[in-house]
């Protein structure tokens, strides 16, 4: 898979683009061979040291639509910081739950009135598969009840003199199924104290200090989500929600992206809308909405750019029905709406498509303009432009009259401009 990301600080992208950056930073968590098993991620988009449950949203959002890519967690597993609130948020009904550890943190002084109110939360994640992560501070006799749920425990040893570690890894040994992870872990000394001891798990600069990624995400108007909500709610038929997705750039790039990421857990490639829909459901499809709903911009309609391309893609569906059934027009569709992806992302096309695995044949119509879907592509672009030399050889190629493809554009910008009426 080619890059989608690069470590540093990011630029600004260009003007009217849908484009946002997510910084996040990823701290490998190693076995005693070394290897690493998974990764803490960080936010370092936000601004300020705490993090609330919109905050949890936004970066698993963004993990889970990067799940896959080597640049940020590849197959391991995810670590994630959590608020009481946030673990009760749909947006973890987007998560692949076996990729996920989820760090609960401790109450404070209320410990002893809210251990018992929140464990029906955890137990219900754990249930559902997600692996859970306590501090030492699970070893206390007010955290009783969460003990047997934790999957890790997480051993500050910048907190946690060798006395107090000792007795903690030795009484976590005997009364929890928990592995036990030493985290800051700065010397070789500290290393050996607690692997002699048994701790089996490690992180710290040691090891490895946070390195920062770039994630690019497209940001759909909010028109657009909130009518897609509206859909769902209304159980729209798919035809309906399949258009509403065709004419937000960013919804539709989104959706791919998601549904054929590691974390999604499909074991075959989506290349179409339709089957997008149809495997997500409703009740996923209203919750990933609600998430995007969440992470955008406020205000705004679809970027010029944007525009272009949802024009493009219903152009080269039409003149694709001209000659094809209506599965394989859905490619059509495919390459026109994602053909200025690599101005919307600000990165080469060849990295854009990295991020959504798509097709060959739609590859090589992005990439190189080849065969009967890069002629289509050639004949939009040459629409836009007025280029009549390049218009009458590829129209000529396809087999296609003027009469065709201008009636076909004019509908096409008439079903673009319904979204924004």
């Amino acid at each position: 898979m080619t890059s989608p990301t690069a470590p540093g600080t990011p630029t600004a992208p260009p003007s009217g683009n849908q484009s946002s950056v997510a910084m996040i930073a990823r701290q490998a968590i190693v076995n005693a061979q070394q290897v690493v098993v998974g990764y803490e991620l960080f936010n370092r988009s936000r601004s300020g040291a705490a993090h609330t449950a919109a905050t949890d949203v936004i970066l698993v959002f963004t993990a889970l639509s990067h799940a896959g890519t080597e640049e940020l967690v590849g197959k391991k597993l995810i670590f994630v910081n959590c608020t009481h609130e946030s673990l009760s948020g749909g947006h973890l009904e987007l998560v692949e739950p076996d990729k996920v550890v989820l760090e609960i943190p401790p109450l404070g002084h209320t410990a002893a009135e809210e251990v018992a109110t929140r464990l029906p939360i955890l137990t219900e994640l754990r249930d559902r598969g997600f692996h859970l992560a306590f501090n030492h501070t699970v070893l206390q006799s007010a955290y009783a009840p969460w003990l047997p749920l934790a999957d890790y425990i997480k051993l500050d040893l910048s907190v946690l003199a060798p006395d107090q570690l000792a007795v903690l890894i030795s009484y976590a040994g005997r009364h929890s199924q928990a592995e036990l992870i030493a985290e800051k872990v700065e010397t070789a000394q500290q290393y050996d104290m607690v692997s002699s001891q048994g701790v089996q798990m490690f992180q710290g600069y040691w090891f490895a200090r946070p390195a920062l990624v770039e994630a690019k995400l497209l940001t759909p108007s909010q028109a657009s989500i909130i009518e897609l909500i509206n859909q769902v709610r209304k159980q729209a038929s798919t035809d309906d929600i399949e258009e509403t997705l065709k004419k937000d750039a960013g919804l539709a790039f989104n959706l791919m992206r998601l549904i054929n990421s590691a974390g999604f857990g499909l074991s075959r490639e989506i290349t179409s809308f339709r089957q997008a829909v149809m495997l997500m459901g409703l009740k996923k499809l209203f919750r990933w909405a609600a998430l995007l709903l969440t992470a955008s911009r406020t205000g705004g309609t679809p970027s010029s750019v944007g525009q272009t391309a949802v024009v493009r893609g219903r152009l080269m569906e039409l003149l694709a029905l001209e000659t094809l059934p209506p599965e394989e027009a859905d490619q059509a569709f495919v390459v026109g709406i994602f053909s200025l992806l690599d101005v919307m992302l600000s990165m080469p096309m060849e990295s854009a498509l990295g991020l959504l695995n798509v097709p060959e044949p739609v590859a090589a119509a992005l990439l190189r303009r080849e065969g009967f879907l890069g002629d289509l592509l050639t004949l939009a672009e040459a629409c836009e432009s007025s280029d009549d030399v390049v218009f009458d050889r590829t129209a000529g190629l396809l087999h296609l009259t003027s009469q065709q493809i201008n009636f076909a554009h004019l509908q096409a910008l008439a079903w673009a401009d319904q979204l924004t009426d």
